[in-house]
C-alpha cells in the first residue's frame, strides 16, 4: 500500500489522448516523514504516524516536540493502520513518486462546514406542498411527533449544524502525476475547502 499527506487545493479538467475532458482536483502533497510506528505486542494493532508539512518550534506543545524530536516538528501528524502487509521504518519519508496514473486510492478530510441548514438541504426533505391555501411551508420539516408518546423521538432529523465532518471517499482515480511540484491530479471532487489537509493511501 502507498501513502501520504497532502493539502486540497483546487479544481479544474484535463484533456486525455482521445480528447475526451476529466474534472480533477489538485493536492498538494508533501513529504511524509514516519514519525513513529506501533505492533501488536506493545499497543494492541499496527500503525504508523506520518508527520507533514512545516511549523514553528514555538508553535508546537512540549509533548509533541518530544513525540518528534528526532525529525524535527510538523504542521500535521495523521496515524494509518495496516493491518497486513508490510509497514514502513521509522524514518522513511513517502513522497509522491510513488504513485503513478490509474492508481485507485481512499482519499479522508474533513468536509465544509456549512452552518445550520434546514431539513430540506441538511436531510432532503421534499418540503410541503406548494398548492392554494399554502403560505409559508414549502420548507418545513412538517410533524416530528406522533400524537401517542407525547414526545419527540431521539434520532429525528431535523435541522441543525450541517458540514465539518470527516468524509471518506473510495475508488478515486489517479489522473496524473507531477513530482516537480509534488501534486497529485484525481479524478472527481474531494471532501473539504481549499487548504484542507487529507490523507491519502490505495486500496491495496
Amino acid at each position: 500500500m502507498k501513502f501520504i499527506l497532502g493539502e486540497k487545493k483546487n479544481m479544474s479538467q484535463v484533456f486525455l489522448e482521445d480528447g475526451s475532458v476529466v474534472p480533477v482536483t489538485s493536492i498538494k502533497t508533501y513529504p511524509s516523514t514516519v514519525v513513529f510506528v506501533r505492533d501488536t505486542d506493545r499497543d494492541g494493532y499496527r500503525a504508523f504516524q506520518l508527520g507533514a508539512g512545516e511549523r514553528k518550534e514555538k508553535n508546537v506543545s512540549k509533548p509533541e516536540r518530544g513525540h518528534t524530536k528526532k525529525y524535527g516538528t510538523f504542521r500535521v501528524i495523521k496515524e494509518f493502520r495496516l493491518d497486513k502487509g508490510d509497514m514502513p521504518a521509522e524514518g522513511d519519508v513517502l513522497d509522491v513518486k510513488q504513485f503513478s496514473p490509474g492508481d485507485n486510492l481512499i482519499i479522508s478530510s474533513v468536509s465544509k462546514g456549512k452552518g445550520f441548514q434546514g431539513v430540506v438541504k441538511r436531510h432532503n426533505f421534499a418540503g410541503g406542498p406548494r398548492s392554494h391555501g399554502q403560505k409559508h411551508s414549502e420548507r418545513e420539516p412538517g410533524s416530528i411527533g406522533s400524537t401517542g408518546p407525547q414526545r419527540v423521538f431521539k434520532g429525528t432529523k431535523m435541522a441543525g449544524r450541517m458540514g465539518g465532518n470527516r468524509t471518506t471517499v473510495k475508488n478515486v482515480t489517479v489522473v496524473d502525476v507531477l513530482p516537480e511540484e509534488g501534486c497529485l491530479l484525481v479524478k472527481g471532487a474531494v471532501p473539504g475547502c481549499p487548504g484542507t489537509i487529507v490523507e491519502i493511501k490505495t486500496k491495496s
